[in-house]
């Protein structure tokens, strides 16, 4: 996809897309529980929660993006040392030439 002078990959759409997504569902639960008729002590009972769910939430989705960039850069890594060792031997022969 191409906008104005940058183009736009399917993981950043998709990366924007569910970030809309967590603000919207948020934003619609913020209203919902300020609009609904409790109490305020029960109000605020229940947006401390939601923000500690929210947090958790984040916290856990951080926790999975680091263990997927340690895996991408293992996997890296096992690719370039397999790249180094069959392009030693072209090396070594060019050199003696």
């Amino acid at each position: 996809m191409r906008t104005g002078n940058y183009e736009a990959s399917d993981r950043n759409s998709v990366g924007t897309a569910i970030t809309f997504l967590l603000v919207g569902i948020g934003a619609g639960a913020l209203v919902a529980l300020l609009l609904a008729p409790k109490p305020g002590k029960q109000l605020r009972k229940d947006l401390r929660r939601g923000y500690k769910d929210a947090v958790d939430t984040i916290q856990d989705l951080k926790e999975e993006a680091i263990d997927r960039v340690e895996d991408a850069l293992d996997r890296g890594s096992e690719i370039a040392d397999t790249i180094r060792e069959k392009a030693a031997p072209l090396g070594r022969a060019l050199r003696r030439s």
